[in-house]
């Protein structure tokens, strides 16, 4: 197996889905601490510390810039804890922002009404409030841009940043999100137009490259291979998806439905290349990426390449509060705590007791970015002590920007385990449920109506017994999911 492949695969098994490691019911147990918001004069005496802090803010202080930033601090405002209070000190240049918007809409044709900030700061994407930079402002936030943390020091409850900066915490929230996953730069990893997107100077770079672009390559066939893809095609260009799985999204997708859809993208221009290896990216004359070689000896042409090969938790310098070698991350119990009573770790870098399913798990996705940082900042305001249940989901939004032939839009709430039963022929909808022990445990949806994505959450949790017979012979999507809904009221009947 190439270096190459083995560095997408294992970058795959941290990404999208949820992880099978079952965790020992010791670390669910693990004796409770308790966290107290600070009374009045401790705060004034807090705030009258040394001087030689950079941060006028030190009761709280959040680390990363990302979603679960900006919901935690929303959080902070609901509660009246964030004025004066709460520090926020991160890599970018931005206040937090939706990230998800980076592979959509902000990659839309110049032409077809792009997203560009401030349109996506959090918390739009749950119908919040806009949370500019003036927004932080006007709520006594400190945001300290441009400027990551790269030590920290447990006894003495500070931070020291990449400027130099020392900065001082009563309580400490990590939200460092995830890197993306790198091709080494010895086989081209690093060549002009090759690109990764994690953040908006990733997309602005890449988006400087498709104005001059003929030939595209995207390596990799998850969420960033399947979302870019859809977006540089919008722009008329020539569009290879290369990755070593036999069909796109194999981490939740059944064959059936990836073939599906790899048709439509087909059917808009989008090339496949299923089940190759890559060997290196080549530079041409002037010293960009001008071609794919594979391992097999063929070459694919291109002037961009974008990498899509999976993300790792950006954990460093916290690795001494715990790492999860499982499923990476930090562990965390079920209020987000660390192994430090005043750390927390939430998003993409919180190795989480996933309740419902008995195991320990990390999420990259948006929705439990959100949810993991109003839970934690709760648990740390309040009296909560309700364990954190989350459901996982995931979601994607494709083709939607003007002059498509169809707009994209599908959602997934539960566990991908069991038998599957495939109703409808994605014309234009198509559901997939997810049955194990007689229980449907997972469920898929395409190009649904409002209420009926409002059952999927229902009828995941719920977890109904389900007659497998009658979903496969459902004569439409709509039917099965009525189907699907009396068992769900069957169950609470009982």
């Amino acid at each position: 197996m190439s270096a190459v492949f083995r560095a997408m695969t294992n970058s795959a098994n941290l990404k999208h889905g949820i992880s099978l490691w079952r965790h020992p019911s010791s670390f669910i147990n693990r004796s409770s601490r308790t966290t107290v918001a600070f009374t009045g004069a401790q705060r004034r005496a807090f705030i009258a510390a040394s001087a030689a802090f950079s941060n006028e803010n030190r009761e709280y202080v959040i680390v990363g810039g990302g979603n679960s930033a900006g919901y935690a601090a929303r959080t902070f405002v609901e509660h009246g804890m964030a004025d004066g209070r709460l520090c926020i000190v991160t890599k970018e240049a931005f206040a937090p922002y939706e990230r998800p918007a980076l592979t959509k809409a902000y990659l839309f044709p110049l032409d077809k009404k792009p997203a560009r900030l401030p349109g996506f700061h959090t918390c739009v994407g749950s119908g919040g409030d806009r949370q500019t930079p003036e927004w932080y402002k006007e709520h006594g936030i400190e945001v300290l841009y441009q400027d990551p943390v790269t030590d920290i020091d447990v006894q003495t409850n500070t931070l020291t940043t990449s400027s130099g900066k020392l900065l001082k915490f009563g309580s400490l929230i990590i939200a460092t999100g995830c890197s993306a996953a790198r091709f080494p730069e010895k086989i081209g990893g690093n060549l002009p137009g090759v690109h990764y997107i994690r953040d908006v100077a990733d997309a602005d770079s890449l988006i400087s490259s498709l104005e001059n672009a003929k030939k595209v390559v995207v390596i990799g066939g998850g969420y960033i291979g399947m979302e870019v893809a859809a977006a540089t095609v919008g722009w008329k260009l020539d569009t290879t998806v290369i990755f070593p799985e036999n069909h796109l999204m194999p981490r939740l997708f059944t064959p059936f439905l990836a073939r599906r859809y790899e048709e439509l993208y087909q059917e808009n221009g989008v090339k496949f290349l299923k089940g190759a290896l890559i060997n290196k990216l080549e530079a041409g004359h002037d010293g960009r990426v001008a071609a794919v070689r594979l391992e097999n000896g063929s070459i694919v042409e291109a002037d961009t390449v974008i990498v899509g090969i999976g993300a790792k938790p950006s954990v460093s310098p916290f690795e001494e509060l715990g790492l999860n070698a499982a499923v990476g991350g930090l562990q965390v119990d079920s209020l987000f705590r660390t192994s430090v009573p005043s750390i927390f770790a939430i998003g993409d870098v919180a190795a989480f007791p996933l309740k419902m399913y008995n195991r320990i798990a990390r999420v990259e996705h948006v929705d439990h970015a959100r949810k993991s940082a109003q839970h934690c900042v709760k648990a740390l305001l309040s009296a909560q002590t309700h364990p954190y249940d989350y459901l996982p989901y995931f979601y994607s939004r494709v083709f939607e920007y003007e002059g498509s032939s169809r707009r994209v839009w599908w959602q997934f709430f539960g566990d991908n385990v069991g038998e599957t039963v495939v109703v409808g022929n994605f014309d234009p909808k198509i559901a997939t449920f997810w049955i194990d022990s007689g229980r449907l445990k997972g469920v898929f949806l395409e190009s649904g109506s409002p209420e009926e994505f409002a059952l999927l959450p229902l009828l995941a949790r719920g977890q109904p017994a389900v007659d497998k017979v009658k979903l496969q012979n459902a004569s439409s999507v709509e039917s099965a999911l009525e189907i699907a809904r009396s068992s769900l009221q069957e169950k609470s009947a009982v």
